[in-house]
C-alpha cells in the first residue's frame, strides 16, 4: 500500500522504515494533516497520523475523496477523529492500544521527582556558579499519598512505582484492577483522591466526560499545596483555572507533558519566534511549573512499538480489510 506520513520527525523516518522493511511504499511529509495539506495524500491508500493532526470531518471528506481508506494512528489517544464521519465514508481507523506504559509511567515520576526536589533550577544554578540551597527545599517522597486518576496500563504502572517508593496510593477508575489492589492500592472516589493527596496524577482519556475534569472545583477540593501532574491529554486541565490555582498558592505545583492548545506549539523548534500563546506563556513564568513538549512516550522501546503496530495495522488492513487494532464510534 502508499502510505502518506504526516508530521513526520526524523525518529518517524528511522522507526517506520525499520517496521515496513520495505513491505509498503511510504511517502514521508513534515506538514500536519489540516484542510489545507490533506491534498498531499492524493495517491496514498493510506494516511498515517500523530496525536496533533487533524482529523475533524472536513479532513476526512478529504482523505475518502483522494481515495484514502484506511487512517493508521501512531498514538493511543484518538479524541482528534471525527469517528463517525470516517464510518459513513467507509475508511477503517487503527491506533496502537499500547506500546511502553513504562516510557510514560517513568517520565512522569521524572516529573515528580524533579519538581519535588527543584532539579531543574538547581540544574541551572550551578551552571552560573551559584550553589545556594535556599528555595530548592523538598520533601521525602516515601509516606506521602499519591492519587493516581485512571488505573489503565500506565497508569498501573505508576502505581507500582509510587508502592516502591513507600508511598500510600489512592487510585479512582470505574473499574478497579485486582493487580492494583493487590499492592494495597486503595479505590476511592475522586473527591476523596483529591482531598487526600500530596501527589495527583492524571492518566485517563479524553472524552466528554473527562474534558476539564481538573477545573475550579476540583482545584478547590484538592489538598493545598499539592502537585498536579499531566501526562495524558492536555484537555483533561482547565489551564486557566490551574493559574489561578497557583497564583493563589492552593496548587503547590504543576507538571505537565502535554498542554491542551499543544497543536500550534510542541514538536517543532520555536526558539527564534514569539510564543503568541498567552496562557501557556504566563505558564512559564512560575518557577513550579515544570513542562515538556510531549515526550513521555519518546524512548527506543516505545517507538519500535508504535511503528510496529502501526505498520502491522495497514499490513492486517492490506489483507483482510480490517486493522488489527481498530477504533469504533459509540454506536460500534
Amino acid at each position: 500500500m502508499q502510505i502518506a506520513v504526516f508530521s513526520t520527525q526524523p525518529y518517524d523516518r528511522r522507526f517506520l522504515d525499520e517496521a515496513n522493511d520495505g513491505v509498503h511504499e511510504i511517502t514521508f511529509l513534515e506538514p500536519r494533516l489540516a484542510p489545507e495539506t490533506a491534498p498531499l495524500s492524493a495517491t496514498a491508500d493510506a494516511v498515517c497520523a500523530f496525536v496533533n493532526d487533524d482529523l475533524g470531518a472536513e479532513v476526512i471528506e478529504m482523505l475518502a475523496a483522494c481515495g484514502v481508506r484506511v487512517i493508521a494512528l501512531r498514538s493511543a489517544g484518538f479524541n482528534h477523529v471525527d469517528l463517525d464521519a470516517a464510518a459513513a465514508l467507509g475508511i477503517a481507523v487503527g491506533r496502537v492500544p499500547a506500546y511502553s506504559p513504562h516510557a510514560v509511567a517513568e517520565h512522569t515520576l521524572a516529573l515528580i521527582l524533579a519538581l519535588n526536589r527543584k532539579t531543574h533550577r538547581a540544574y541551572n544554578r550551578v551552571r552560573d556558579g551559584n550553589f545556594a540551597l535556599d528555595g530548592l527545599l523538598g520533601f521525602d517522597l516515601y509516606g506521602k499519598t499519591v492519587g493516581v486518576v485512571s488505573t489503565g496500563n500506565i497508569g498501573e504502572v505508576v502505581a507500582r512505582i509510587c508502592v516502591g517508593f513507600g508511598c500510600r496510593v489512592l487510585a479512582h477508575d470505574p473499574v478497579p484492577k485486582a493487580s492494583c489492589c493487590a499492592l494495597g492500592v486503595e479505590y476511592v472516589d475522586m473527591g476523596t483522591l483529591l482531598g487526600a493527596s500530596d501527589v495527583v496524577t492524571l492518566h485517563c482519556p479524553l472524552t466528554h466526560d473527562t474534558c476539564y475534569l481538573i477545573d475550579e472545583a476540583a482545584l478547590a477540593q484538592m489538598k493545598p499545596g499539592a502537585m498536579l501532574i499531566n501526562t495524558s491529554r492536555g484537555a483533561l486541565i482547565d489551564t486557566r483555572a490551574v493559574i489561578d490555582a497557583l497564583k493563589t498558592g492552593r496548587l503547590g505545583s504543576l507538571g505537565l507533558d502535554v498542554y491542551e492548545e499543544e497543536e500550534d506549539l510542541f514538536f517543532r523548534d520555536l526558539s527564534s519566534r514569539i510564543i503568541p500563546d498567552d496562557v501557556f506563556a504566563r505558564l512559564l513564568t512560575f518557577p513550579n511549573v515544570l513542562i515538556t513538549a510531549h515526550q513521555a512516550f519518546f524512548t527506543e522501546e516505545a517507538l519500535t512499538a508504535i511503528a510496529g503496530t502501526t505498520i502491522a495495522n495497514i499490513t492486517a488492513f492490506e489483507r483482510t480489510g480490517e486493522v488489527l487494532h481498530p477504533v469504533h464510534t459509540a454506536r460500534g
